[in-house]
């Protein structure tokens, strides 16, 4: 509470603890003389003595409590969070739609609105997504062959044959939903195209249920990373050592226990696995050929447990991962949204406090003088960011805002830096109000950037305060690129009308 609230408290009970004394003392005195005269009446007069005092501790109390108790936070209490995931993620995903119909532009609003349909179909569907994903040539396409007990792609091809995502559907023993798995790009592929092809299958990484990232060796730091970044987004995956048939069986478990050891923190061990999907044909004593079967049941097993035990909740993550990255998209279009309107708030009231301030200039400059103005303009602020924000409750905010800003010699440097600024483009009898129009229209800026901030971050000053906040703000309004602007903007709003209006 600040403190001239807390002393107008004080000396209001003190004046009203003194009245109470001074009307105590005559009515005992009344009491007193009338008892000579009236009995009857001096008693009736000492009922209503009581009943009058009575009604002022009550009033005393009732008013003090106004006055103490915290102020009510108007918000909305949080949503309880649904117990099971699948409806968790089906709430967060109504959450989104909403967000998406705060958007003002119908073709943004629109593609949003279809991302949102493509994911809640996909949930809809009842399909497990399960992506193999890893550098050009580890043996993606092999994999899927093998899984699917065909050829569904080009085997041994060269990098960059698998041009986009393949998927083919199957289904799993025990597991009600089907499988959908899909073959990917490679990774860490030179040129533009092999750029495309890497974001595209990052993309339906993202996208899966379920990864199954492969390697060929030992796990390179090109390669750690990207699996390290879709571990970080919490997307569930095997990590697969394929092509083991080239090494020795010593090599084999060497390498396996090095991989697991490398990504122990965040990997079980049993989610490491060692297959050779596309084994290379052995040269038999009598010149045959040889091909063996492919060492894919491995994998197989650990994919049927994996999705038996969690894949309905797999499949509820993702709907909560997808949603929530299209919700962050969303929030991101609607603060810039918000941002735009709010600067355009800004923009309107520098200028309008420019133009009481020129006209009516004052001894001293600074945002007290226009207090009602900016309280106007933190009014509309709220209301662009969803915050109710009364008259009262605005000047308030301006005002202790405007005292941050003396208080850190903004004011003073304000006035400095626009006095040099306009003495060279205004006449000697008009330079004092030209220095305080434009100087109240910096400040305006100044405290309207930082309102921004205030209500962007839910109506919280940050760590720092509102001190940082307005420091930093007025830092980003000193660059040199936006004061040839302002000044150039200031000379034709505030110098030019003063000196039409001083010629006539």
């Amino acid at each position: 509470m600040a403190q001239s609230r807390i002393l107008a408290i004080l000396v209001g009970i003190i004046l009203a603890l003194g009245l109470v004394i001074w009307l105590i003392d005559t009515l005992a005195r009344l009491h007193a003389s009338l008892s000579y005269v009236s009995p009857l009446l001096a008693n009736v007069l000492l009922a209503l003595l009581l009943v009058l005092i009575l009604a002022l501790v009550v009033a005393l109390f009732y008013y003090g409590y106004l006055f103490l108790r915290p102020k009510r936070q108007n918000r909305v209490p949080p949503p309880t969070a649904p117990a099971d995931r699948p409806t968790a993620a089906t709430v967060n995903l109504d959450a989104v739609r909403q967000q998406i119909d705060q958007i003002q532009d119908e073709v943004t609003r629109q593609a949003l609105q279809d991302k949102a349909h493509e994911v809640e179909a996909k949930f809809a569907q009842r399909a497990i997504s399960v992506v193999v994903f890893g550098t050009g040539s580890a043996g993606k396409t092999s994999i899927v062959n093998a899984m699917l007990g065909r050829i569904a792609g080009q085997v041994g091809a060269t990098m960059g044959t698998t041009q986009m995502g393949e998927t083919y559907r199957f289904r799993l023993k025990g597991l009600e939903r089907e499988v959908q798995i899909t073959d990917t790009p490679g990774i860490l592929e030179a040129g533009i195209a092999g750029t495309e092809r890497e974001q595209l299958a990052r993309q339906l990484a993202i996208e899966a249920d379920l990864l199954l990232f492969v390697l060929d060796n030992d796990l390179r730091q090109s390669e750690y990373e990207p699996l390290r970044n879709l571990l970080e987004m919490g997307k569930r995956s095997l990590v697969l050592f394929n092509k083991i048939d080239l090494y020795p069986e010593s090599d084999q478990e060497a390498i396996l226990e090095r991989i697991r050891q490398r990504l122990r923190s965040v990997i079980s061990p049993e989610d490491v696995v060692a297959i050779a999907a596309n084994p290379q044909a052995v040269t038999l004593e009598g010149g045959d050929r040889f091909q063996p079967e492919p060492e894919i049941l491995p994998l197989l097993r650990r994919m049927a447990a994996v999705l038996r035990s969690e894949g309905e909740d797999l499949v509820a993550d993702n709907l909560l991962l997808q949603s929530q990255r299209l919700g962050e998209e969303a929030r991101q279009l609607i603060d810039a949204q918000r941002l735009r309107e709010a600067e355009k708030i800004v923009d309107r009231f520098q200028w309008i406090g420019a133009g009481v301030v020129s006209v009516t200039p004052i001894p001293v400059v600074d945002l007290l003088a226009t207090a009602a103005i900016n309280a106007q303009m933190v009014v509309e602020l709220g209301k662009v960011y969803d915050c109710e924000i009364n008259l009262d409750r605005g000047k308030e905010l301006a005002i202790s805002l405007a005292k941050t800003l003396v208080s850190l010699g903004v004011v003073r440097g304000a006035i400095e830096l626009f006095t040099i600024a306009l003495q060279t483009n205004v006449g000697t009898f008009l330079i004092g109000r030209a220095i305080q129009g434009v100087t109240a229209a910096y400040l305006t800026r100044i405290a309207g950037k930082s309102f921004i901030e205030y209500f962007r971050r839910d109506q919280n000053w940050g760590d720092g305060g509102m001190s940082e906040v307005v420091q930093e703000q007025f830092r980003l309004n000193q660059r040199e690129a936006f004061m040839r602007g302002f000044m150039k903007e200031a000379i034709a709003r505030v110098v030019q009308p003063l000196e039409r209006h001083s010629s006539n």
